[in-house]
């Protein structure tokens, strides 16, 4: 998917019908989670720390090492 597919989801998460909504929301959830993944592993190969990486997420540097560190 692209940040065109996110903004679709994303407008689709306002629908005024709830299931359309929520089935919007997860789908959006799990895009973003692939991102988020996919952004910190380039992170992490262009010499970010994990703190850095960490504040960045607004997460625990512990958190972040456990949630990416084998990716």
């Amino acid at each position: 998917m692209d940040h065109v597919t996110i903004h679709t989801l994303a407008a689709g998460a306002g629908s005024d019908d709830p299931i359309e909504a929520l089935n919007a929301i997860a789908q959006l959830r799990k895009e973003l989670d692939r991102v988020e993944a996919v952004t910190a592993r380039r992170a992490r190969n262009t010499g970010a720390s994990w703190q850095l990486i960490a504040l960045a997420l607004g997460i625990s540097r512990q958190a972040v090492h456990k949630k990416y560190g084998r990716s």
